[in-house]
């Protein structure tokens, strides 16, 4: 997949497949940078929220009240970047 990310996407994405998983990362940053790299969002009764991209899903319970995502979560978009075949 060749897609033009803006400095801002990148380095959301760097932060997802960094080593130290940050505990600061912003839901809202995550839902960008998966809409610019194509992605379909769905949002589900409640507070969740399922992407699509390339033949793939996953599933996201948007964090509230609080707008920094939890680790599992980023974890999660890690895996979801990766099987569908995109890294930093």
């Amino acid at each position: 997949m060749n897609v033009r990310l803006n400095k801002k996407h990148q380095k959301t994405l760097e932060a997802i497949f960094s080593t130290q998983t940050s505990a600061t990362l912003q839901w809202r940053r995550i839902e960008v940078l998966f809409m610019a790299l194509g992605a379909t969002k769905k949002e589900r009764t409640g507070s969740g929220v399922v992407f699509h991209l390339n033949g793939k899903r996953v599933t996201f319970h948007i964090p509230h009240p609080q707008k920094e995502v939890h680790r599992y979560q980023i974890r999660r978009a890690r895996n979801f970047l990766q099987e569908v075949g995109i890294t930093p």
